[in-house]
């Protein structure tokens, strides 16, 4: 993948704090079975992907105009524009957070 040139990607590459461990609409709804989480890039929703069943990054994009999100998994740095519908490597950009990580966190915290 190379790096691309997106019009929406803002001068601040810092990652926003993540809504949630998991797919925020998923849990509130008492689900899990989400195939791989994004990461709002304007907000910090985290959404499920277009292979769940629920699809609510999409959902996400089209109800807040949130045009880039990036993977929530682990060793994937990849970003993605609604928009212009690309998917992306920013160079400099500091490695994209993870669910993982942020149940390490909170693991930490309590």
């Amino acid at each position: 993948m190379k790096s691309v040139d997106c019009s929406h990607v803002p001068e601040s590459l810092d990652a926003p704090t993540p809504s949630s461990d998991g797919c925020t609409n998923c849990v509130a709804l008492g689900r899990s079975d989400w195939v791989h989480l994004r990461l709002c890039q304007e907000c910090g929703n985290v959404g499920c992907c277009d292979s769940s069943p629920l699809r609510h990054a999409t959902a996400h994009f089209h109800d807040a105009r949130h045009p880039l999100m990036r993977s929530f998994e682990r060793r994937e740095d990849w970003w993605w524009c609604y928009v212009e519908e690309v998917m992306f490597l920013v160079d400099g950009a500091p490695a994209a957070p993870s669910h993982s990580d942020q149940a390490r966190i909170l693991q930490d915290v309590q």
